[in-house]
């Protein structure tokens, strides 16, 4: 933002200075314990949880490398990201992000899987990339391993990500096809709306994003922005069953507005 349009929206229209400039870059950082079953023999996992990056002329490199910094701070074992790293085609410069991103990796093993906004059937048809080799070569080039229906072994857990609901590339054999066992399974899907289509493979804890936790809270009302078809999953840790869902508000917006609703760097201790 110039210092032209930040009087702009200070003087110009005070109400709007708050969830247009403040809050949208107000992060916050969360911790939650999960508790996996048949587990309790490991030392626990720290988690870090990023998700809707978001980079565009809304959410700026800056803030996504601010995110980072809070996030690497918890010293997490392993990071997790869930998609959206882009909003549309412009907005972001693929060399520099992926510079930024491998941060990441060089502090911790980092997975990720796709958003709806990052290139495939949905995307193309909302101003995106109608694949995903963009954001693939941005991962690649980062050193974060992309879980596109498939899995990981890492410290007595599997891994196991999933392509994205809206653009319709979920997997569910291709995904869970080397988590038979008894380790816990921990699920990446960028959508939380995703359970319902995985319920018959077995999975402990889905790391979710998309929602951006609402994104705008009317009083009263309750949120304004979920795209979701389950509005019980909007933000935060919740069970499904006897399995947990974990949804992050995100770091990143569309339309650069958040009200009630700040964005989110999550840290899960997994036991």
């Amino acid at each position: 933002m110039t210092r032209r349009n930040l009087l702009y929206t200070f003087f110009g229209f005070p109400p709007l200075a708050y969830p247009c400039y403040w809050e949208p870059r107000w992060l916050e950082v969360t911790h939650r314990r999960v508790r996996l079953r048949g587990w309790s023999a490991r030392p626990p996992v720290r988690v870090l949880h990023l998700a809707d990056l978001h980079a565009s002329m809304f959410v700026p490199l800056s803030m996504i490398d601010r995110a980072i910094s809070l996030g690497l701070a918890a010293r997490p074992d392993v990071i997790c990201v869930t998609g959206d790293f882009i909003t549309i085609r412009e907005g972001f410069q693929a060399r520099d992000y992926a510079r930024l991103l491998g941060r990441l990796p060089a502090a911790a093993p980092t997975y990720a899987v796709l958003g709806n906004h990052d290139g495939g059937r949905w995307s193309g048809e909302h101003f995106g990339f109608p694949d995903h080799r963009v954001v693939d070569g941005i991962l690649e080039d980062a050193g974060i391993e992309l879980l596109h229906n498939r899995s990981v072994r890492f410290a007595g857990l599997m891994l196991a990500g999933v392509g994205d609901l809206w653009n319709r590339e979920v997997q569910g054999e291709q995904a869970f096809a080397g988590t038979g066992g008894s380790m816990p399974v921990v699920l990446l899907a960028h959508n939380p709306d995703t359970k319902d289509h995985l319920g018959a493979w077995r999975w402990d804890l889905m790391l979710s994003g998309h929602t951006h936790g609402g994104q705008v809270i009317v009083p009263f009302e309750g949120p304004r922005y979920a795209p979701v078809a389950d509005k019980r999953y909007i933000a935060g840790l919740k069970p499904w069953g006897a399995r947990w869902v974990h949804v992050t508000r995100g770091v990143g917006n569309v339309g650069g507005i958040r009200f009630r609703c700040r964005p989110e760097v999550s840290v899960l201790t997994l036991s």
